[in-house]
């Protein structure tokens, strides 16, 4: 899955890394290393631009909000459960099916956030005893330092409750599309730890590499199937994992050093 992530890049490198042709800077978001659910992110996507003449895709850098409230929706009080969105199932769900056919988008990232239940916790699991976990942070970014693109989807809300030249009266929110952990060894593994992504959980979000942006992003493409196609997860070995520190576990934490690699984990893993 993908619970937390980091996006620190400037809009201005965004713009020229993923040859954005329009951005609002009324829409700059600050550097943010923990990325939580229901915050405003930057996403990549192409649209016509509202009230244009011209109404040819337009590859716009915007600020959404992450977690995708499907439009059929009476209320946004579930998008924090829709943060995410399986590849394997989305062409069927409700919630992500029209989306997937034309709201496709990448959201850029530093890299993201996984936990793995520290030794002690596992043992009690298995024995059957309740305690709360204690969990040892890792961040996965690519090994080349290179933007980790995340492909996701977007969807517009309309809030009913307010008139239409009210600014907060569309939302637009988006969700990351989700793949099974590579089970490949890691570009880069830490001297102790995991070696591979599936070692630290079943699931990652879904990198594009950029010969795949164009086509991800590229609305005139509708095909089922062949969408579907661009759902396959990237080259393994193109990334790394490292322990970070534990604070990055509470939201209210936000900083570089979040991101700085520990020598050793402060939790003591079954690695």
């Amino acid at each position: 899955m993908c619970g937390r992530y980091a996006a620190s890049r400037r809009p201005e490198d965004l713009s020229g890394l993923f040859e954005v042709e329009k951005w609002d800077s009324k829409e700059t978001l600050e550097p943010d290393w923990n990325v939580a659910p229901t915050k405003d992110v930057y996403a990549i996507l192409e649209r016509p631009v509202k009230d244009a003449p011209d109404r040819r895709p337009v590859r716009q850098l915007r600020a959404l909000k992450w977690g995708l409230v499907p439009s059929w929706a009476k209320s946004p009080e579930g998008a924090a459960r829709m943060i995410n969105a399986r590849a394997e199932t989305i062409h069927e769900k409700p919630s992500f099916r029209k989306p997937f056919v034309s709201r496709r988008c990448i959201l850029p990232a530093d890299g993201y956030f996984e936990w793995v239940t520290g030794a002690g916790e596992r043992e009690l699991e298995v024995e059957g005893k309740k305690k709360r976990p204690r969990k040892q942070p890792y961040f996965v970014t690519p090994a080349d330092g290179s933007v980790f693109a995340m492909a996701g989807l977007y969807e517009f809300w309309r809030d009913r409750t307010l008139p239409d030249e009210h600014p907060l009266a569309w939302w637009v929110t988006c969700s990351v599309i989700t793949t099974e952990a590579e089970k490949g060894p890691l570009g880069v593994a830490p001297a102790q730890g995991p070696r591979s992504l599936s070692d630290i959980h079943p699931r990652m979000p879904l990198m594009l590499t950029p010969d795949r942006w164009d086509a991800w992003l590229d609305p005139s493409r509708t095909d089922l199937d062949e969408l579907r196609g661009m759902l396959e997860p990237p080259p393994e070995g193109l990334m790394r994992a490292y322990a970070v520190t534990t604070a990055v576990s509470n939201v209210r934490n936000n900083g570089p050093e979040l991101l700085e690699e520990l020598a050793a984990p402060e939790v003591e893993t079954l690695f």
